[in-house]
């Protein structure tokens, strides 16, 4: 009989309680876990062990939570949430402009954090099966070139460095030209079982898009705003 395998989670605090915890809470739910109770541990455990899902501490010793999830980014494409006890939005915000697929402050459910988990990944596979079956994979949209299984974004030939969140966001626009989206409906495409988060922050995540693509981030020739409606992408000609 074929044996199934189990999706793993990285776990990485330095609280030996809430590994302990959140390791019995996932493993009862079928996760195989890992766990680091370091940065630089954990970006070693990442490499090696490939996990499907990274719970990341943002407070942590020898490395910085931030400095973990870049470095882990760099090696890989995976699905992150961000574990803390800071509870400014500010911390939050942060959080989700590098990439973070959610957030989760202290003190937590651990039932909640499970159900983030399985929230987060089956929206990541969706997404990611979602590219598998789509015919065209590089959009060109002006001088605009977006490469969906490459994950790679380039302006007249010249890379251009997204984060996940800012790629699916620009991903959706190019592939739906013209088309206006209210907040509401660009958060349903690019995270469908997103928290009421990613909505504070989705006009941030589009005015950093719109540094990186625009010539004159003041004047946006790609995103422009429908005033009192939403978002939608333009082709410059």
């Amino acid at each position: 009989m074929e044996t199934i395998r189990q999706d793993r989670v990285l776990i990485i605090d330095d609280e030996p309680a809430i590994l302990e915890v959140l390791s019995t809470y996932l493993q009862d739910e079928g996760f195989a876990v890992i766990t680091a109770a370091d940065g630089a541990q954990a970006i070693e455990l990442a490499i090696a062990q490939q996990p499907d899902l990274v719970v990341l501490d943002l407070t942590l010793p020898t490395l910085s939570g931030v400095e973990v999830f870049r470095r882990v980014r760099a090696e890989m494409d995976v699905p992150v949430i961000m574990l803390t006890s800071r509870v400014n939005e500010v911390d939050r915000v942060v959080g989700l402009e590098l990439g973070a697929d959610d957030y989760i402050g202290k003190p937590f459910s651990p039932r909640e954090v499970v159900a983030r988990i399985k929230t987060v990944l089956r929206r990541y596979r969706h997404a990611a099966a979602g590219n598998a079956r789509a015919d065209v994979q590089v959009q060109r949209v002006g001088d605009l070139a977006i490469d969906r299984a490459g994950h790679d974004v380039r302006i007249g030939g010249k890379g251009i460095a997204l984060t996940p969140m800012e790629f699916r966001i620009l991903d959706v626009l190019a592939h739906n030209i013209g088309q206006t989206f209210s907040r509401a409906q660009l958060l349903d495409k690019i995270a469908p079982d997103s928290t009421d988060v990613f909505d504070r922050t989705l006009d941030r995540h589009i005015a950093n898009l719109r540094h990186k693509i625009e010539s004159d981030s003041s004047e946006p020739r790609y995103i422009v705003t429908v005033f009192g409606v939403g978002y939608k992408m333009v082709n410059p000609g």
